[in-house]
């Protein structure tokens, strides 16, 4: 959430910034209301002096003989008014709150404004492979392997869903246990969270209000609770209105999940299979920060992202994505994209973003600056560590041989109980 302080002190800067981001802001109605609450606001405290100054008076009346019943009456009338000014105030208050919480993040000021067509690739790892045979898609590769089965993960959950089958299953479960091993090395701390999550999670991460829709939820419970989109959802919640102590960041935690989304692929070329689905496994990464380590913290998330793919050997890029690009509730991105061969471009397997202070002003979440005693709030950073439903296509295609077989990475290998080669199925 954007510092109401901010915008009343700077709505300039803050509408300009935030046009980076396609959003059109006016802050009209917000300045007014925020005059009208601060207004108010002096008022009640001042009519809450005014009745203790009154009742005060009240012994020292009584002392001298004096009627009280006035006095009583004036409190009364003033605390009358007070309440009528307090229920304002809420109304004020929320209104407030409803405008700010839906506007998104501020984009760094480094970054350029517009859409996707703005990004950057700033770093190209590795080269296209070529092959000198006829080269096939991961569709083709994934069936003819035994990998996976998508005929019947469409019969028994429909479109947009598979199975992964027998090696195809173990090399899900090598990725997802390869990158595990990875963070676990560099002192992430391991959770696995829960996947009904509930709403003040998502407002929290920043996905509601806007995005309330895009995620599955829960009919019949109370509270109300969707299945989560990705374990960044839980992780920045972990905190929420606690106030951590110096000493204790930055902290670091991966998880594991599938992460469960409401769009999935469509029948075009570039999503089939399981470019895009309903349901997908993801290890995602997340830090809280002081503030000023949060830049340092970024480039770590980027470099461990990053350097996950390049182990696998595959061919990838790193682009910075342009304002109009990262997400709502992210102030900066930079994209790890692998090489898809059959379709000739580059498809994002993950997303590291600084949120900055935007989640933590949502759900509160502090730390006590141990020279000056006050509290400010962290700052929280994300990347996928990876998701796989990419990665695994990639590893299909740029490792595939002339035979129809397909290399496993070195480095899974020991997490495939020592298997080097996946090899067409005799049907």
């Amino acid at each position: 959430m954007i510092d109401i302080n901010l915008i009343r002190e700077k709505p300039e800067y803050v509408k300009e910034a935030l046009a980076k981001k396609l959003w059109d802001a006016d802050f009209t109605e917000l300045l007014s209301w925020d005059k009208e609450k601060r207004e108010l606001m002096q008022v009640v405290e001042n009519n809450k002096a005014e009745m203790n100054k009154l009742s005060a008076s009240v012994p020292q009346l009584k002392k001298a003989g004096q009627d009280v019943k006035p006095v009583f009456e004036k409190v009364k009338e003033i605390a009358a008014k007070n309440k009528e000014f307090e229920e304002k105030l809420a109304e004020l208050d929320g209104k407030i709150t409803d405008f700010v919480a839906a506007l998104p993040n501020l984009p760094d000021d480094d970054l350029v404004g517009g859409g996707k067509e703005n990004n950057k690739v700033i770093k190209v790892v590795g080269k296209k492979p070529e092959f000198s045979f006829k080269m096939k898609d991961h569709v083709e590769l994934a069936t003819s392997l035994g990998l996976v089965d998508y005929d019947r993960g469409a019969k028994i959950a429909g479109r947009g869903s598979w199975i992964y089958t027998n090696l195809g299953a173990r090399l899900e479960w090598a990725l997802l246990n390869f990158f595990m091993s990875e963070h676990l090395k560099d002192g992430y701390e391991f959770i696995l969270p829960p996947h009904l999550l509930n709403e003040q999670s998502g407002f929290v991460a920043g996905q509601f209000p806007k995005f309330r829709e895009d995620v599955f939820w829960l009919s019949g419970l109370e509270p109300q609770r969707f299945l989560l989109p990705t374990a960044e959802t839980a992780l920045v919640n972990l905190h929420r209105d606690e106030i951590l102590s110096e000493d204790e960041l930055p902290k670091k935690y991966f998880a594991y999940t599938p992460c469960y989304r409401r769009e999935a692929g469509s029948y075009r070329t570039e999503e089939r299979g399981m470019i895009r689905g309903y349901q997908f496994d993801k290890v995602e990464m997340v830090q809280y920060t002081k503030p000023e380590d949060s830049d340092k913290a970024f480039e770590e998330l980027v470099g461990k992202a990053a350097s996950l793919v390049e182990k696998l050997g595959l061919h990838f890029q790193i682009s910075k994505l342009a304002a109009g690009d990262i997400s709502h509730s992210m102030a900066r991105t930079y994209d790890i994209e692998v090489y898809i061969p059959s379709i000739g471009i580059y498809k994002e397997v993950s997303s590291a973003s600084n949120a900055r202070d935007y989640q933590a002003r949502r759900g509160k979440c502090r730390y006590r600056d141990s020279k000056t005693g006050k509290t400010r709030f962290v700052h929280t950073l994300n990347a996928s560590g990876l998701a796989t439903s990419r990665v695994f296509p990639a590893i299909l295609e740029q490792y595939q041989q002339e035979d129809g077989s397909v290399l496993v990475p070195e480095v899974l290998q020991p997490f495939m109980g020592g298997i080097k080669v996946l090899k067409p199925v005799k049907k």
